[in-house]
């Protein structure tokens, strides 16, 4: 069953034996949120945070471009051809991903401008193109980002929605290290153990969706990974 941001504050106090009192579990609420969040998102390559990016221009005889600080893995850039147009009167280009190294023997300079061919990440948020554009071109960006985070104002997210147990397993070792239950020295050493288990579990299956949804199951389908055949006798 899908949550909210109620009914997931709700499930967290029934599993951690807390009352809507408890002025603590509300403190670290926060904190549990974003570690389960963060822990889901980067575990799982979940296609929902894909986002495509049109906000960026390359200049003419300048290589190097920022993208926006939101992306947090680029999948791939593509220009649209030619210089000045956009994907409503121009033709996409995929560029090759390459190292800075090879760019910087291939194009030591921007004296030498073209059509970018290359492109490498210089570092995380700077993109080094080769060769050096020799005119306006409008860049596309593939990454994924950052969804806004679960709280009282953003009542429902995609972990919410689809990957709820997945969410709630997440938080709940959050919470056990919270209640010093995460250790054999705890009031529950068993608690942190457990839940860090049901988590790889439901992780195991939410992955094999995900691979799945981009057709990288067995044989590049969309179906379930197929059981092995017994050999015939």
């Amino acid at each position: 069953m899908a949550l909210t941001y109620s009914t997931y504050v709700g499930a967290l106090q029934q599993l951690a034996v807390a009352n809507s009192l408890d002025t603590n579990f509300f403190a670290i609420l926060p904190d549990v949120i974003d570690y389960a969040e963060q822990r889901v998102y980067r575990e799982l390559d979940l296609l929902s945070t894909v986002i495509v990016d049109t906000s960026v221009t390359l200049a003419t005889g300048v290589r190097d471009a920022a993208i926006p600080n939101t992306f947090v893995v680029t999948n791939g850039f593509n220009i649209f051809v030619p210089a000045g147009s956009d994907a409503t009167n121009g033709d996409r280009v995929a560029l090759t991903n390459t190292s800075r190294n090879a760019l910087d023997v291939l194009w030591p300079g921007v004296s030498t401008t073209g059509q970018p061919e290359l492109y490498a990440m210089t570092d995380q948020w700077t993109v080094t193109f080769g060769p050096a554009p020799d005119g306006d071109y409008l860049l596309e960006t593939i990454g994924t980002q950052r969804p806004a985070p679960l709280s009282p104002d953003n009542t429902t997210t995609f972990l919410t929605t689809y990957l709820p147990d997945l969410f709630v397993a997440a938080s709940m070792v959050f919470l056990s290290m919270y209640q010093r239950n995460f250790d054999a020295t705890g009031n529950t050493p068993g608690m942190g153990g457990n839940w860090e288990q049901q988590y790889q579990k439901l992780f195991a299956s939410a992955n094999v969706e995900e691979m799945r949804k981009k057709y990288d199951s067995n044989g590049w389908t969309s179906y379930n990974p197929a059981p092995l055949a017994k050999a015939p006798r």
